[in-house]
């Protein structure tokens, strides 16, 4: 369940990440171009500086979160079904079969 909890993280971060590169300016303008007046949201320094730190901190917790998913799914590798069988140690030895006469003491027995 963690991992499956971590995994929707991890794809709302890329949508996050995604959204956040394509909004800061660029040469071409890029998609910031569509978001309307960007400088009168932002502040007067504008889109530039909270985009940049907005993208850092997405980044750092893309990174962590990857981190930690790949760590889980490596334990979750490492273990093994024989690991969680569970031994039963009351082993009965079955009987030796009963000896059965040799022709031998069957000739004596009846003399």
């Amino acid at each position: 369940m963690t991992t499956s909890l971590l995994l929707i993280v991890q794809i709302v971060l890329v949508i996050m990440i995604v959204i956040a590169v394509l909004l800061q300016k660029s040469s071409s303008i890029g998609l910031g171009a569509y978001s309307g007046s960007n400088d009168s949201v932002f502040g007067a320094k504008g889109p530039s500086s909270f985009l940049a730190k907005a993208t850092f901190t997405i980044g750092f917790l893309f990174l962590v979160n990857t981190i930690t998913l790949g760590y889980m799914y490596s334990q979750a590798a490492q273990a093994s079904v024989v690991d969680e069988i569970i031994e039963n140690k009351n082993v009965v030895s079955p009987l030796a079969p009963a000896a059965s006469p040799t022709k031998a003491t069957e000739t004596n027995n009846t003399k």
